[in-house]
């Protein structure tokens, strides 16, 4: 099986970065989501967008934020990709790719079939849905440490290229590969010591855990 593309999201200090990079990380995600711990500002995100540049390409996540926030965003920090973890509409989602000729990735919160089911909507207009975990009602978006029934989304074929996440760590993400034959994986909390603090070692152990795969 091939090893997933790996995602780290939520990096918010030079320390945080050099690790991911350190990993050989594909992709690093930078949240501008004032709720977030992990949140950074547009001049926290220029600084690390710099260190990333040329060794992965840098995803920014949004939750239902509007034009202006993502392109002062966008134009700071280089990014490569636009993440939308909102309630963002296959409409809104294409708009944002033809204004800003940027790839997006769409998360969709999964706890049921019928959850997986959405993502063929958003065929055509995003690049990449990435399926996440439905975290409690007024409780933040992502980001929680909380998991899925892995086999909803086991081997699947739809109509655009996808992701998992959701309580992805060093110590299950095997499995979690093993079982949905995920393409790429997505991990925040999983590899922190504290909310928003990224934890070097876990960072590591992580990408190893998954190179055992191939």
């Amino acid at each position: 099986m091939p090893t997933p593309a790996i995602k780290i999201c939520g990096i918010n200090s030079e320390s945080a970065m050099r690790a991911a990079l350190k990993a050989r990380a594909n992709h690093v995600g930078l949240v501008f989501f004032p709720s977030s711990p992990r949140n950074v500002t547009v001049r926290e995100a220029a600084a690390l967008s710099a260190q990333a540049q040329g060794q992965a390409s840098r995803v920014g996540l949004f939750v239902n934020a509007d034009d202006a926030t993502i392109a002062e965003a966008v134009t700071a920090a280089g990014l490569d990709i636009l993440q939308l973890h909102g309630a963002e509409t296959p409409e809104r989602a294409g708009q944002l790719r033809a204004r800003f000729g940027l790839p997006v990735w769409k998360a969709l919160s999964v706890a049921s079939a019928e959850d997986v089911l959405r993502a063929s909507a958003y065929a055509g207009a995003v690049d990449l849905v990435l399926f996440d975990a439905k975290t409690p009602k007024g409780t933040l978006p992502g980001g929680m440490g909380l998991s899925f029934d892995w086999s909803l989304v086991a081997h699947w074929k739809g109509p655009v290229a996808w992701g998992l996440a959701g309580g992805l760590n060093p110590e299950n993400v095997a499995q979690a590969v093993a079982v949905t034959g995920a393409p790429l994986v997505d991990v925040s909390s999983g590899v922190e010591s504290a909310p928003g603090v990224k934890d070097e070692g876990r960072i590591a152990a992580f990408a190893m855990a998954l190179r055992g795969i191939s």
